[in-house]
């Protein structure tokens, strides 16, 4: 101990300033490095020797197995200086003042710190936290989540700890769909399952048989009918007056997840042939809502029927993209304490052999996935579990038997049931419970605004979008000097417009450079500016149309709607997610007790977001 105490003391003063920080970190990679014959060969292989760490490994209570961490409050004040519970903070049990330590004022300190800090990182081939966000692979924060204050992780299953060959699964379940239309008498020859037909995020108009992309605020920006996109004008035509509003579920679907997407493929398609009249008039008067109805009926019954996920149990590998990562982020998590649960709607021959397919040959030591999990509830009815009560069943064998019961315990197997039941059972409750999900809705916003859960969103396309946004930062940058310059110029063929109305009017021009001009040179600047402007959009138009075909030629970025502003889907994820990510396994990147915060967001009026000086007389000195 006394050495662990001398070790820590020296921080400040010694060559290397972080003797602790690396030995916490050995000592994690030499507990799990069972492959190397010794401490010191697992040390030699992250590749750091410093006889100092070697010293705090071999004699401190963290290499022995002491009781060293404490999970306690670490602030007096109970929240920490973003205002976030403090719940769950580690603190060291040394048995030494904290404070003697540290020599010097703390904003030296503290830079020196974060620099050594930086330098280690780097040493041991880690990403520092800002690095790590910015990656196709990084966990973006729209609300500061300590998840050390997290005691129990919630994960749904399909999109999320599995992912699946979009083209695969969904092309399947089109073909089934297909084939159940056919049965019902609809002309589906000649069809041909197009993933790229449509993304995540945009909304089926079952009134007018049109998908539209809608920004933040729920007006249309683009829209296309069947599988023809429309023009701006015929945009505005039809939603100039109108706004996606969610809410009125008859009129408007939210494509949320991957599974609409072989659903909003087949009712485009269909839309076509209503339109060219080839539906037999003896299926009935039918207009788009009711082809919709029929569409989706066709696919319900490809999943209820069971075909397509027989199809997918019997060949896994056909539909399932293997993550060996994701296992290991999930072991180090609940090697961390947090408490594991798997809620899902499948079913439980489903679910277990899904799970075993995807996981259990990349865990250690013969376990297998049903160890990483305290809690597993199948057939969960999702979003009505994190709403209301019903009946729970407990998996007894194998074969999926199942019996009534009327509480849930840790380590059990069950069907149906409630949040409020998981909580009472784990007696844990609200925003100590972070779930993780692909569906905005049926994951995250419902175990949000009923629970007050904390939720991290899974979208597997940010990968895609992250490195098209990257491709398209140079046009990007081009097209917006294009509008810059457009708006400069159009401010100054503003300014002679309004002194030529002045002057006609026989009032003081008030602009000094209109002034100097007489009526001929005032026409002939305005004129050669509105050229200007004129051919300015000529160019920016189809750079607009064009901006985001990196990631989708027909619909753009998914989380952008125009140039500037966010999409609708973007709107929903900000608003529900506290935390949104392309793969569960992108955790390993981070440690379950990292800090995720938010971004600053700015405001129109912010001055700093812009190089403003300071006005004279406004500086600390006045």
């Amino acid at each position: 101990m006394e050495a662990s105490i001398s070790c820590f003391r020296t921080s400040i003063s010694s060559p290397l300033r972080h003797p602790l920080i690396p030995s916490i970190y050995i000592h994690k990679k030499v507990k799990k490095a069972t492959n190397f014959k010794s401490s010191w060969d697992s040390v030699t292989a992250i590749g750091y020797r410093h006889p100092r760490v070697i010293s705090c490994l071999s004699s401190s209570p963290l290499a022995t197995g002491g009781d060293v961490f404490s999970v306690t409050s670490s602030s007096k004040s109970e929240v920490d200086y973003l205002g976030q519970s403090t719940k769950g903070d580690l603190n060291l049990n040394l048995g030494v003042d904290d404070q003697a330590s540290l020599e010097g004022p703390i904003e030296e300190v503290a830079r020196i710190e974060a620099e050594e800090a930086e330098s280690l990182l780097n040493h041991l081939g880690i990403q520092d936290p800002f690095s790590s966000m910015q990656s196709p692979r990084g966990i973006f924060c729209s609300r500061t989540l300590n998840l050390r204050s997290i005691s129990a992780i919630g994960y749904d299953m399909d999109y999320t700890l599995i992912h699946y060959n979009v083209k695969a699964w969904e092309g399947r379940a089109y073909d089934y769909c297909m084939d159940n239309l056919r049965n019902m008498g609809y002309p589906v020859g000649g069809l041909a399952f197009d993933p790229d037909l449509v993304i995540r995020g945009l909304v089926i108009d079952k009134e007018k048989g049109n998908l539209v992309k809608a920004d933040r605020f729920g007006y249309v920006k683009r829209v296309m009918h069947g599988t023809k996109m429309l023009s701006n004008r015929a945009v505005s035509e039809i939603y100039g007056r109108e706004l996606v509003d969610l809410r009125k579920e008859t009129r408007w679907e939210f494509l949320n997840t991957l599974f609409s997407v072989s659903e909003a493929v087949a009712y485009m398609q269909m839309v076509d042939k209503l339109d060219a009249g080839d539906i037999s008039p003896d299926l009935g008067p039918l207009d788009y809502k009711g082809l919709y109805k029929a569409v989706g009926k066709a696919l319900f019954r490809a999943h209820v029927e069971g075909q397509l996920k027989s199809e997918i149990m019997s060949k896994p590998e056909l539909f399932v993209e293997p993550d060996p990562e994701l296992p290991l982020a999930l072991l180090d998590q609940k090697e961390a304490g947090k408490r594991l649960l798997l809620i899902t709607n499948s079913d439980y021959h489903y679910t277990d052999k899904m799970m075993k397919h995807s996981f259990n040959r990349f865990l250690p030591n013969d376990m297998s996935w049903r160890d990483l999990f305290e809690m597993v509830i199948v057939s969960a009815r999702k979003p009505e579990f994190f709403q209301t009560s019903h009946p729970m069943y407990e998996v007894v064998t194998g074969e999926g038997l199942m019996r009534p019961c009327f509480k849930a315990h840790p380590g059990g197997l069950y069907s149906g049931g409630s949040a409020q039941m998981v909580e009472n059972s784990l007696n844990i409750h609200g925003d100590e419970i972070l779930y993780v999900g692909d569906h905005i809705y049926t994951d995250v916003s419902q175990s949000k605004v009923h629970l007050r859960w904390r939720t991290a969103l899974i979208c597997r396309e940010l990968e895609e979008e992250y490195s098209a946004l990257i491709k398209s930062r140079s046009s990007r940058g081009r097209l917006i000097d294009l509008i810059n310059q457009k708006e400069v110029v159009g401010d100054l063929f503003n300014q002679l417009r309004l002194a030529h109305q002045r002057r006609i009017k026989g009032r003081p021009a008030q602009t000094l450079a209109a002034t100097k001009m007489n009526d001929d040179e005032l026409t002939d600047c305005m004129q050669k500016l509105l050229i200007v402007m004129q051919r300015l959009d000529q160019k920016i138009a189809p750079m607009l149309e064009t901006d985001g075909e990196h990631f989708n030629t027909r619909w753009g970025y998914l989380s952008r709607a125009g140039l500037w502003d966010k999409s609708h889907i973007m709107r929903q994820i900000e608003k529900y997610a506290d935390i949104y990510t392309s793969r569960v396994s992108n955790f390993l990147q981070y440690t379950p007790f990292v800090y995720f915060r938010s971004q600053e967001q700015t405001l129109a009026h912010d001055s700093h977001s812009y190089n403003i000086p300071t006005p004279p007389g406004t500086g600390s000195g006045s």
